[in-house]
């Protein structure tokens, strides 16, 4: 059942986001924007030879937010905050984005083969809208239950998914990394959208593989329950995900719906 919606109290978003190379990569290839003016929020994580996954993670940092804006340009108005043409227009920006870096891998042999793993969303009055390809993730704690709002577009995670193996055999799985689906791939396959209501008191976080593969579901939540704000939370977050062994980049973009002062 998806979060319901109360449309009597005006909500406002405070967030924040952040990232850090890790422990072990010499690069960063994450990225993330944070723009609670228009209710914009991106986590982005990279892949690709020589410098083609921070490339692409820029790309999705940058490109993507005025792909968005252009779309949202062009729907009719006045127009519903919980319409769901919000979250097609998400999805339909990720395909646009993975033409302009399919044709940056094109033209650069640097950025050959590059794509990028990307989970975005909108924040519209009381509604949140979410599209996303590959395994960087998005959760929402209500009441001190974190739920993942995303699905992992990886090999290990269909597996999963099928039975074949355990969520315990997918932490070493030869196949851990490889994704399924992916901004940039050759294919104009469609990203997963979801769309839910927010409630004052909403936590919700976005983050990729480096976070959540460092930490369990129970870790985050402790850290996102804590009574700190959103900035201070994104810190305490990639800290604890260095702390336990920071194999990857991490990337965090946590986001308060507060009621209206």
């Amino acid at each position: 059942m998806k979060p319901g919606v109360d449309i009597l109290k005006p909500l406002v978003i405070r967030a924040a986001g952040a990232t850090d190379v890790g422990c072990v990569r010499e690069r960063n290839e994450d990225a993330c924007l944070v723009d609670s003016e228009d209710g914009l929020f991106v986590v982005a994580d990279g892949m690709g030879g020589h410098r083609g996954g921070d490339r692409a993670a820029q790309m999705a940092a940058t490109v993507l937010p005025d792909i968005i804006r252009r779309l949202m340009a062009g729907l009719p108005v006045p127009r519903s905050s919980d319409d769901p043409a919000m979250s097609t227009l998400l999805a339909e920006a990720l395909q646009e984005l993975g033409h302009h870096i399919r044709k940056a891998g094109a033209d650069r042999p640097e950025y050959k083969d590059m794509g990028v793993a990307v989970v975005a969303a909108l924040l519209t009055g009381h509604c949140a809208h979410f599209a996303h390809m590959g395994d960087s993730r998005a959760y929402l704690l209500r009441d001190g239950e974190l739920t993942q709002l995303t699905e992992d577009h990886s090999i290990v995670a269909l597996l999963v998914r099928n039975g074949d193996i355990t969520p315990q055999e997918a932490k070493d799985h030869p196949a851990r990394g490889r994704l399924s689906r992916f901004v940039g791939m050759e294919a104009d396959v469609p990203a997963a959208t979801e769309s839910i209501g927010l409630q004052a008191g909403d936590r919700l976080l976005l983050c990729t593989d480096g976070l959540w593969g460092m930490l369990t579901a129970d870790q985050l939540r402790t850290i996102l329950a804590e009574d700190k704000g959103p900035e201070i939370t994104c810190q305490h977050l990639l800290a604890a995900g260095k702390q336990a062994g920071g194999q990857d980049n991490l990337t965090a973009v946590v986001m308060d719906a507060e009621e209206m002062p």
